[in-house]
This record gives C-alpha cells, structure tokens and sequence, in this order.
C-alpha cells in the first residue's frame, strides 16, 4: 500500500484530536450523506489515492476510506502551507463509479 509523508502527518494529527473540517467540507459531507465521525474513525485505514504535496493551500492528499457499512469514501485532507497541524478535512464524497476504476483508487481514462 502506498504512502506518504502528508498522509502520515495527517494521521498522527488525527490521532491527536488535531483536526478541522472546511466549510466546503461540512456541505459535501451532508450532500452525500456521510458522517464525519465515520471519517475520523476510517483515517488510520486510509489508502493513498494521489499525494499532492506541494499543493499551494498546503500539502494534502485524496485517500479511499471506508464507512461503517464498507462502503467506499473519498477524501481529501490536508495541513495549511507552512504550519505543523491541524489536519483539515477539505471535502469528502462518494466517489462515482463511471469516473474511477473498480477499486476506487485510480480515474478511468
């Protein structure tokens, strides 16, 4: 499984209690029905999709979770350009079969 500095940053700062949620991040939650709590609790599971560490808000990353019905959420988390935390869930959502391959982990061509 692949990894990442980010990711590893992202989930010790989540094991801290060092965590925040973007208003964009709060209404994609609600629009597709997901808690956050299940995307706390699935974040020491997470698998990396695609590392962007040199974004330009900060480094973050688009991982595959799961939630407590195993169904598959993608989200992306990051930390704010030149701080050390919090972890910042940006948005999470249901990722859309027509536009990713089976495992949700890469985008069709």
């Amino acid at each position: 499984m692949a990894t990442s500095d980010t990711l590893n940053k992202i989930k010790a700062l989540v094991r801290d209690g060092r965590v925040l949620v973007s208003a964009h991040g709060y209404d994609e939650l609600a629009v597709d029905g997901i808690f956050f709590g299940e995307v706390l609790a699935g974040v020491p599971a997470a698998e990396l999709v695609e590392d962007y560490p040199s974004a330009s808000k900060g480094p973050s990353v688009l991982v595959l979770q799961r939630d407590k019905d195993n169904l598959p959420v993608h989200a992306v988390w990051g930390i704010p350009k030149g701080a050390q935390g919090p972890a910042v869930l940006v948005t999470a959502y249901r990722p859309d079969p027509e536009r990713w391959t089976p495992n949700f982990m890469e985008r069709r061509k």
